[in-house]
């Protein structure tokens, strides 16, 4: 154990020495820890709230997808599903992609041309003012129920109610603001639906909410959404229907795949930092040549050369590990804070990226220790 320590305190001492060959050593390994956790710590936050919202609409929801191009389905075609006793309500709805306008300010947005009970089936929640009601679609009324992304963005303040702004050539009067849910929702536009198929130019609904009378009748419901969509479409290859319990498990199977994936792209930066170490290394033996035979000839054993080298590596790659951690946590911080984001660092990540590190340091150190260890005494004395 007390080898152990002299060894480590020498590396230490060794790496202070040469502090500006030391960093760039470790920078390969600094920027392949920071890739590796700002990368997964993305993805798996991105993924949290992907979920979270699709959570918070309910297990008893179904999704009706039109996908062929060719077919016209209007609203009633998806109204005629409430015969059924397992389904409690269905939303058509009509999705418009827009340019907000109010005064300078402007935003990219999806206007969704709704019916009066698309708020309750998808659960959103007003913050203020009232909701689309069944008069603005047989007006087709300018009103809209708008984001608070979207508010922030036109107006810069939630004081919102009886504002206007312009979308599409039209001007809108806002009647309701949607509370914040850190999801999509807050960047949309609710509109009455005969009000979007006006602008838009369209009276084809290609998507529907389904919400089933109970969790337990959920793949009832299913089933007689899917055998209502064949009636109309005559094709099954036409149309999807989804359950939000199906559609948790397909993300969470992309995610998943697609965090493995940009954690094993940044991984490759790390082992260009475990060749930087081993280049630094051979070049460090090179050097202490002749440090390597006095200790020989003092009584210094092959093991205490192989350590102290390996030990050397270890270190060189382990703190810029701990760097690359720091300097990770720091800048999701600064993003969290810029992008108004709640990011956290993923520690499996984290955990993983530094028991790598301490990988490569034995994995790139043992060569440039293995070979300063074989040296005798004679022939590093000799060296200059």
């Amino acid at each position: 154990m007390t080898m152990f320590f002299n060894s480590l305190r020498l590396a230490i001492r060794s790496t202070l020495a040469n502090k500006m060959r030391s960093f760039l050593t470790m920078l390969g390994i600094i920027i392949g820890v920071m890739s590796v956790i700002v990368l997964v710590s993305l993805a798996q936050s991105t993924t949290s709230s992907i979920t979270s919202a699709i959570s918070s609409m309910g297990s008893d929801l179904l999704t009706v997808t039109v996908t062929d191009e060719d077919l016209t389905l209007d609203a009633d075609d998806y109204l005629d599903l409430e015969q059924y006793d397992s389904i409690a309500g269905v939303a058509p709805y009509l999705t418009v992609s827009s340019t907000a306008r109010s005064g300078s300010n402007y935003t990219s947005v999806s206007a969704i041309g709704i019916t009066g009970e698309y708020m309750d089936i998808a659960g959103l929640d007003l913050e203020s003012g009232r909701a689309i009601v069944e008069s603005d679609l047989d007006w087709r009324t300018y009103t809209a129920v708008i984001g608070t992304g979207v508010a922030g963005d036109l107006f810069e303040s939630y004081d919102v109610i009886g504002q206007t702004f312009t979308m599409s050539g039209h001007t809108f009067t806002i009647v309701g603001l949607l509370s914040e849910t850190g999801s999509d929702t807050d960047t949309q536009i609710l509109v009455p639906l005969t009000t979007a198929q006006r602008i838009s130019d369209s009276t084809a609904i290609t998507t529907a909410y389904v919400r089933a009378a109970s969790t337990n009748e959920v793949d009832l419901a299913q089933a007689l959404t899917e055998y209502k969509m064949l009636q109309l479409t005559q094709d099954e290859d036409s149309y999807t229907v989804y359950n939000m319990s199906e559609l948790l498990e397909t993300m969470d199977d992309v995610m998943s795949t697609l965090s493995l994936m940009l954690g094993g792209i940044a991984a490759i930066s790390l082992l260009v930092g475990g060749i930087g170490i081993m280049n630094i290394m051979l070049v460090s033996v090179a050097e202490r040549t002749r440090e390597i035979g006095i200790r020989k000839a003092i009584g210094a054993r092959r093991s205490h050369i192989l350590m102290q080298f390996l030990i050397e590596a270890c270190v060189l790659s382990i703190l810029g590990g701990l760097i690359g951690l720091g300097l990770s946590a720091l800048g999701l911080r600064i993003f969290t804070i810029v992008a108004d984001m709640t990011i956290a660092i993923e520690w499996r990540a984290a955990i993983v990226a530094l028991l790598f590190c301490v990988v490569i340091g034995v994995a790139f150190g043992s060569y440039p220790a293995a070979k300063a260890s074989k040296l005798t005494p004679i022939e590093a004395l000799q060296r200059n």
